[in-house]
């Protein structure tokens, strides 16, 4: 069956993006002038997503509108001949069919997957941390599409990062398969650098099958009674094939400030209409005097 759901889990609280995300939920935050919760789900859709099911929280509802039809600025572009940029609008509510669930409280990535259950039903769907936006071609959801439509089961987006940093992020313990492509034997948060299995890094994207359900359900709460989605692959991994799959493409983490301001740069410098002026600034710096300005 094809991967035809996608779950957003966009409840976050964004503390990493404070004070900007004291008012705007992080996901809403512009990259050049799009929000970065567009860029993955432009993702989802090029991968052949047709259902976007976002996991909200309170104080989130403006994920959701982004989505939804904006009938006075549509009329008032309509009205002043503004048709590029009415295209632009009515384009965002026609990308994919766009489902709203609540997360009631902070309770883990476990409980928000969860969350969406009975909107994903008894198909595999693909999850999307939208921390995460992720510039590949092909897709990066969609090489993890196709490593779950070659192996079958659960699959985990890795990338390598440097044996320094392995303790802050979750790692992963396989078993070469193909190029790219591990069974797993377990994942290990954020160990210490000596005791690291590999330096792979768990990012967020993944492909499930409703059996990752049954896992969540089984998994001991952790501190502040959440659950964790690595817990749970992790006991999966123990009685079913759950593979990883090291993708192509540039990560940009948008919890990280400095990652922000990275991905709003790149991805800006790939845009026609605003390469060569962007281009031109920067050429313009003085970057030795920066360096030295105090």
């Amino acid at each position: 069956m094809s991967v035809r759901k996608g779950v957003f889990l966009v409840a976050g609280l964004g503390t990493r993006t404070l004070p900007a995300a004291k008012s705007i939920p992080k996901v809403m935050l512009p990259l050049a002038d799009k929000p970065a919760i567009q860029y993955v789900v432009e993702e989802a859709v090029a991968a052949g997503i047709e259902q976007v099911i976002l996991v909200t929280a309170a104080g989130n509802q403006a994920v959701e509108d982004y989505f939804d039809t904006a009938y006075r600025l549509e009329e008032s572009l309509a009205t002043r001949g503004k048709h590029k940029e009415l295209a632009e609008l009515q384009g965002l509510k026609e990308m994919a069919t766009v489902i709203g669930v609540r997360q009631h409280a902070p309770l883990g990535t476990g409980d928000a997957v969860r969350t969406a259950r009975s909107v994903v039903g008894d198909e595999p769907f693909a999850v999307f941390l939208p921390d995460d936006v992720i510039d590949g071609d092909p897709p990066a959801i969609k090489q993890l599409i196709d490593a779950h439509d070659t192996y079958g089961g659960e699959v985990v987006a890795v990338m390598p990062v440097p044996h320094a940093h392995v303790d802050r992020y979750g790692i992963v313990e396989g078993t070469h398969v193909a190029a790219g492509v591990q069974r797993l034997r377990s994942l290990i948060e954020k160990p210490p650098a000596s005791e690291a299995p590999s330096n792979l890094a768990i990012v967020g994207r993944y492909v499930f099958t409703p059996t990752i359900f049954e896992y969540i359900d089984r998994i001991p709460t952790g501190t502040g009674g959440e659950i964790q989605i690595t817990d749970a692959i992790n006991m999966l991994a123990q009685e079913n094939p759950v593979h990883s799959c090291e993708f192509t493409g540039k990560r940009y983490d948008m919890g990280d400030k400095v990652g922000y301001l990275t991905a709003s740069i790149d991805l800006a410098l790939k845009r026609p209409d605003l390469r060569p002026g962007l281009l031109a600034y920067l050429r313009g710096l003085d970057l030795d005097k920066m360096d030295t300005a105090t």
